[in-house]
């Protein structure tokens, strides 16, 4: 049976590599793909997250934590691995500093808006990134120190004020969800 399988190898010109004709990985054609890998992570992904922070969060996970390269297989496959890189990195740095320059009343309702897309209770998540710091994490490797004390301090105070209006809403009975 496996003697009947054919393999035809290819030697490449310029490469002088051989590989196999019939187990190439496919390959999309540019024409039916957005024509950078900016703009295809843009139309097909982020576009789709509908908060700052939302995608904020979700580009920086997309960085390694040991080496902090960034990585996405399809955006990989399609644009290669360094403009795919590159395109990570470009589009963390321009939300990071999207989110920055929003007023601190946009940044509370984009946060707001975040959370409550979460499927985990406010008060866990909230709690969680207060004691974890994990949203430190989300500042871009090319962030100045006083961009990341100002992401720092903003996110801080608004999770802050998020947990004490928690807070306030269990200690006040008008505001109870008891009838």
């Amino acid at each position: 049976m496996f003697s009947e399988i054919r393999t035809s190898l290819y030697v490449g010109a310029e490469t002088g590599k051989a590989y196999n004709v019939y187990n190439r990985m496919p390959r999309f054609r540019k024409s039916a793909l957005e024509r950078s890998a900016a703009s295809d992570l843009w139309k097909h992904t982020l576009s789709q997250i509908p908060t700052l922070y939302g995608r904020l969060s979700y580009l920086a996970s997309l960085r390694d934590a040991n080496s902090g390269i960034y990585r996405h297989h399809g955006l990989a496959a399609m644009f290669g691995r360094d403009e795919s890189s590159k395109a990570l990195r470009e589009s963390h740095e321009d939300v990071f500093f999207q989110w920055l320059n929003l007023p601190l009343r946009e940044k509370r309702l984009d946060l707001g808006r975040h959370f409550a897309s979460l499927e985990d209770p406010l008060e866990v998540v909230v709690d969680h990134l207060l004691k974890s710091g994990a949203y430190r994490s989300h500042i871009p490797p090319t962030a100045k120190k006083s961009e990341q004390l100002h992401y720092i301090t903003d996110l801080e105070a608004l999770l802050q004020t998020i947990k004490n209006g928690l807070n306030s809403d269990e200690s006040n009975p008008k505001s109870s969800r008891r009838s």
